[in-house]
């Protein structure tokens, strides 16, 4: 499987997010000097084919005007994780749930979840709501509250000015070719910190 340049043109096109117009890939094709339908059908392609996995939504809560965000951190038995993770992400007012790795002794929390809300009060006052509706009292738990806001924003995998137009790009090819450089940001979103790798994950 190859990137050819077309495709590398429109990876590089939408990968920093879509222009808030009524026809956004209009936009593009005519940047591209091709048709819509032509870059409809091959951004099918490369779903289809896996090179793109999703395209999703980066929200901005805080403009929103949800202002005050816990990470709660949860010390599950590991039997009951699953289970349990599917119930909470089941919420709302949860937008992200994930196990990740304890770090004993100092660390014994292996389940993640983001509750968001108008104020601190609020984001409590859902945690013990769904405490209680899921019954976890015995379950121990701390809530995070987020204390700065970075910038959000999605992967980039490809520089624009790399781009060469006679070349075709394997998709194995090494990540510090020059057609395919990865760019990876320290920029945390204003919802995370620098926790362990991530190993299951459940989204609600």
């Amino acid at each position: 499987m190859t990137l050819d340049i077309l495709d590398q043109q429109l990876i590089a096109a939408i990968q920093d997010g879509l222009e808030l117009t009524s026809k956004p890939f209009a936009r593009i094709a005519s940047q591209l000097g091709i048709s819509e339908q032509i870059v409809l059908n091959r951004l099918q392609q490369l779903k289809d084919n896996g090179t793109i996995k999703r395209l999703g939504v980066v929200v901005r809560h805080r403009e929103l005007g949800f202002k005050a965000n816990a990470m709660v951190v949860w010390d599950i038995p590991d039997d009951r994780v699953n289970e349990i993770a599917q119930r909470i992400a089941s919420f709302e007012c949860v937008t992200l749930c994930y196990q990740r790795p304890r770090r004993m002794p100092e660390w014994s929390y292996n389940l993640f979840s983001m509750i968001h809300g108008k104020d601190r009060q609020s984001v409590l006052e859902r945690l013990t709501d769904l405490i209680e509706i899921l019954e976890l009292q015995d379950i121990n738990n701390k809530p995070l509250f987020s204390t700065r806001c970075f910038k959000q924003r999605g992967g980039r995998y490809i520089n624009p000015d790399k781009i060469i137009a006679c070349s075709i790009l394997p998709l194995n090819t090494s990540l510090n070719s020059p057609l395919k450089t990865r760019h990876i940001h320290n920029d945390k979103t204003g919802d995370d910190f620098a926790l362990p790798l991530v190993i299951n994950h459940a989204y609600g």
